[in-house]
């Protein structure tokens, strides 16, 4: 099948297509694009089950951990004041992860504006391909109408006119039939008219789901980046409450970037299957919900040499039709209007009709060609495949980071936590401060003295 106009399958659809794929049962699935049929959802499944495998043996790391530095630490020397070695260290590498987590909340900014860039692509196309099949539609009723009008109108009243001559009645009757002809032929090219799928329906689903996908991802950047700051400042301020509130929101969004890490993993892989051999898929599904012949379908979604147009005879009867009416209508100016002047006038309005007709017929010429449906679905294909899968990608690094550098200070904060000094209840209050305990006893002892 012929690729879209400055569409080739990428890279990384070739990699991610060539990944082996299995059902729940371990059993080999094939990489072609198939989401109705059950072993190739459970394929999909299963590497969302993988995120959530590498979550439980994330957690049950951390909680292996943190349990053996709190039940094994060897007990403090009574009376010592001075840092366990190592305890710059620690801290030295959560600030490092945290860093990290940062690095990769950049990385996910940019992946989730490709995302939606690539959706946003593909939502115009669609827009666009709903506009040249309503402006098709459109040409045609209204042409079909403006014929119809000429037939009971103009010719009506030419033949009236010309009843005293039986060989120009004849002529005007022919123009009837070429028109007639025309109309019939016409009203067979408007072949989205009455088909239940519309592009415009579809864009706006799309749009409708890409804004809260893109919503959701913003929040859980934001989130994140809150976590790294706040939890920056606990251990710059030493801060024992800040510490143990960030240790638990990393828990959460360690949860949250594995579970998007799946979803993640799960959509490139099957965008990538689909993106490897789109036509084929495409074409079955679009004729199930249309109802359309293959033969149209493969016009324009194909648009090469080796498809016909399967308009092409309609065009060119209604073409030839058009033609016959303008030498009639020539040869019934030159012969009947000198003999009868009130023909004049239906004469001329019928050819004015008809060279408005022509300009409409060039335009639903042009616009029947697989040239401009055939553009939007290659930039469909390109923002799909490109664009999305792209930033995909991006955002699955981003939860990779993400995972990774929360691992780490969910580690390393417990231990960072207990090399605090002490907590003073009084450590922060202002010496000048008449509640302040040392300063209250200093007053006693001044008005005793006195």
């Amino acid at each position: 099948m012929g690729a879209p106009p400055g569409y080739r399958p990428s890279a990384w659809v070739h990699l991610l297509h060539q990944l082996p794929r299995a059902d729940f049962q371990l059993r080999p699935v094939p990489s072609a694009f198939a989401p109705q049929e059950r072993e190739y959802q459970q394929a999909l499944l299963l590497v969302v089950a993988l995120a959530g495998l590498g979550l439980g043996l994330s957690l049950i790391f951390i909680a292996v951990y943190l349990i053996r530095f709190c039940c094994c630490r060897p007990p403090e020397p009574p009376g010592a004041k001075s840092p366990p070695p190592g305890g710059g260290c620690v801290t030295w590498n959560c600030i490092a992860a945290l860093l990290v987590g940062c690095a990769g909340i950049g990385v996910g900014f940019y992946g989730n504006s490709e995302t939606s860039d690539g959706v946003s692509q593909l939502s115009s196309a669609l827009l666009h391909a709903n506009h040249t099949l309503t402006a098709i539609d459109h040409l045609v009723l209204e042409m079909v109408e403006r014929l119809d009008e000429a037939v009971r109108t103009e010719l009506t009243t030419l033949e009236e006119v010309l009843t005293q001559r039986t060989e120009l009645v004849a002529a005007a009757r022919g123009a009837r039939r070429q028109a007639e002809t025309v109309a019939q032929q016409l009203q067979g090219l408007a072949f989205w008219r009455g088909v239940p799928l519309s592009p415009l329906q579809v864009a706006e689903n799309v749009s409708f789901v890409e804004e809260y996908r893109w919503l959701a991802y913003v929040l859980l950047l934001l989130l994140e980046l809150l976590v790294c700051l706040f939890t920056l400042l606990g251990l710059a301020r030493q801060s024992k409450w800040l510490v143990i509130v960030m240790t638990v929101m990393s828990l959460l969004v360690l949860v949250l970037s594995w579970g998007s890490m799946g979803l993640e993993a799960a959509t490139a892989v099957g965008l990538s299957d689909f993106c490897s051999s789109p036509d084929s898929y495409i074409l079955n599904l679009t004729q199930e919900e249309t109802g359309l012949g293959s033969d149209i379908l493969n016009y324009y979604f194909l648009c090469n040499q080796a498809v016909s147009n399967p308009f092409q005879q309609r065009l060119t009867l209604s073409q030839r039709a058009l033609a016959n009416i303008h030498s009639q209508l020539q040869g019934l100016e030159r012969e009947a209007v000198p003999q009868f002047p009130s023909a004049q006038k239906p004469v001329l309005s019928l050819e004015e009709t008809l060279n408005v007709t022509e300009g409409s017929f060039h335009q639903l010429v042009a616009l029947l060609h697989c040239r401009g449906l055939h553009k939007d679905y290659g930039s469909a294909l390109r923002g799909l495949c490109e664009d999305t899968l792209e930033g995909l990608l991006f955002l699955l690094l981003f939860s990779l980071l993400s995972a990774g550098a929360l691992a780490t200070v969910l580690c390393s904060l417990p231990r960072a936590w207990a090399l605090f000094p002490p907590s003073d209840d009084y450590e922060d209050t202002d010496d000048d401060d008449p509640f302040n305990p040392q300063e209250s006893k200093r007053f006693v002892q001044w008005q005793s003295s006195i």
